[in-house]
């Protein structure tokens, strides 16, 4: 199969933090297009998203929350005691 180059530009800051990003995911940049353009080709349009699962900052906090002991409700001895906490006036 012959191959072409395809020259893009992009901002610097961007392409660095794709690059890192796609080395977690065991790829390379040129790798990482080519997927993209062939499933482009294939679904008729914008595919998918190749993404790592990582926690946005309201899930980091609870997760930082949770292991300083701060802000935590319960134990709970009845699911009616729950929804009582959950629609409590705090």
């Amino acid at each position: 199969m012959a191959t072409t180059n395809l020259n893009v530009r992009v901002d610097e800051n961007l392409k660095k933090t794709a690059d890192t990003l796609l080395n977690e995911l065991g790829l390379n940049m040129s790798t990482a297009i080519n997927i993209y353009l062939k499933q482009i080709v294939r679904e008729n349009g914008i595919p998918f998203e190749i993404k790592l699962d990582k926690p946005n900052a309201e899930t980091l906090q609870a997760m930082q929350d949770v292991r300083e002991g701060k802000n935590l409700h319960g134990p709970f001895n009845s699911l009616s005691e729950l929804m009582e906490n959950l629609n409590a006036d705090d």
